[in-house]
């Protein structure tokens, strides 16, 4: 039976937001994620499997090697449910923006 994860916990680990941002230029194995790290293998690897286990990586085997890449729909879910809240604080910045300029414009 697979554990189920949630999403925003696996990304909260910044060794894992770092593992995704190195998958999303390319497909890699376990062994070529491991060596960008100072952790030991064992550690990357649990942490790819608590981001496999989320759906964020989708593994596959090409004979003995297991490849990771992005799962494409659910990052894009993840970044949907960003979206309002990005928005949000643009809208803020813009108003923010504009009270300097009309401060500025005052003096």
């Amino acid at each position: 039976m697979e554990t189920r994860r949630d999403v925003f916990q696996a990304i909260a680990d910044p060794t894992r937001r770092s593992i995704l941002i190195l998958i999303s230029a390319g497909t890699l194995g376990a062994g070529a994620i491991a060596e960008n790290f100072d952790s030991s293998r064992q550690t990357i690897s649990k942490h790819i499997q608590i981001l496999n286990e989320c759906g964020l990586l989708v593994k596959e085997q090409k004979g003995r090697e297991i490849y990771y890449h992005i799962n494409s729909q659910n990052m894009k879910e993840i970044a949907d449910f960003i979206e309002p809240f990005r928005e949000l604080w643009e809208a803020k910045f813009q108003k923010m923006d504009k009270i300097i300029d009309n401060l500025k414009n005052t003096k």
